[in-house]
């Protein structure tokens, strides 16, 4: 069966479709959305180790969690040390979950030795891997990558070692940190990562149709799904994935007119988390990608880009899908 219930150590999950980790997307206001609308975990954004041992606000802003139990918390860092006191830091502040990341591909996290760099150093990556695990009493999980390039896919050997050292459950997304998120994620290569461990392991790239979903659990023999790009502007879709998957059938969106609701209550999330002036610039491409696909979207995404008054760019939300022909 391909919805199999997740354990990750006393944690049970009954649905196997997460939401992934996401800088400056999965946010408490997204995440409290797609948790509602039912997805099996939703992960934090990625939070640096050394912001969250200083606590700045905005790393303390990120770890907020409403309504999203169990909370899981991604660190990314390349001091072991450091990465420790920041997991026991999470975990005294409600935390039932930490990810490691050791798969963001990402110039400057990169640069930084920390992220899918890891992956070139395995020895650090194990040191790492065991100061955290040995710092907390919640489970700790991993994010990676298949390798650094297509010369080094050391996944499963890292997964081994992993598996070895206490952790819970491993992330894999289908792509080398070269390849960014250029051709085609790997879907096949995942099941190398599963069969070199016990612990569950997580899928994840590319997955934009609920067809997606299953084919990646059917070629890669992974316990469950995690996506992450394919939930822009679509909070419904990890539930729909899920569904598809456990029943085979083919979910619908949401009507227009539940849509707009959904629209509307995510844009005043995001103006309670980040205030008005903040909310509005970061509640821009949000609005753009819910309105993809829709009749006169590209006008509707210069006017919303145009305007800063919230009042003005409920108005705007409102009459755009109150125009659209299938509204009801």
């Amino acid at each position: 069966m391909l919805n199999k219930k997740i354990n990750i150590g006393p944690i049970s999950l009954d649905m196997n479709v997460f939401l992934a980790p996401m800088t400056g997307v999965s946010d408490m206001a997204f995440r409290r959305l797609v948790k509602r609308m039912g997805a099996g975990l939703v992960v934090s954004e990625m939070i640096a180790s050394q912001a969250m041992i200083r606590q700045t606000r905005q790393s303390m802003r990120m770890i907020q969690a409403h309504g999203e139990e169990p909370m899981v918390v991604q660190l990314a860092g390349c001091e072991p040390e450091v990465m420790a006191e920041a997991a026991r830091l999470n975990e005294d502040l409600g935390a039932k979950i930490i990810d490691i990341n050791m798969g963001c591909p990402v110039k400057k996290v990169v640069n930084g030795h920390a992220g899918s760099a890891l992956m070139r150093d395995e020895n650090l990556a194990t040191r790492i891997i065991e100061a955290t695990v040995n710092a907390v009493k919640i489970p700790v999980t991993l994010k990676m990558r298949t390798g650094w390039d297509d010369k080094s896919r050391n996944a499963p050997k890292l997964a081994k070692i992993a598996e070895d050292l206490g952790i819970q459950m491993i992330t894999v997304h289908g792509r080398t940190r070269c390849q960014l998120y250029n051709g085609r994620s790997d879907w096949q290569f995942i099941r190398q990562v599963k069969d070199a461990v016990k612990i569950p392991v997580i899928g994840n790239g590319d997955v934009v149709t609920v067809e997606d979903a299953k084919n990646l659990l059917a070629l890669s023999g992974a316990d469950g799904v995690m996506i992450g790009r394919g939930s822009y502007g679509r909070p419904w879709f990890i539930n729909q994935a899920y569904q598809y998957i456990a029943t085979g059938s083919y979910p619908d969106d949401p009507p227009l007119g539940e849509q707009l609701a959904i629209v509307l209550e995510h844009f005043e999330a995001i103006l309670d988390l980040y205030g008005t002036e903040g909310g509005v610039k970061i509640a821009r491409k949000h609005l753009g990608w819910y309105s993809k696909g829709l009749k006169n979207s590209a006008e509707f995404r210069v006017n919303i880009n145009q305007n800063e008054c919230p009042i003005k760019m409920r108005g705007i939300v409102t009459n755009f899908y109150a125009q659209q022909p299938e509204f009801a």
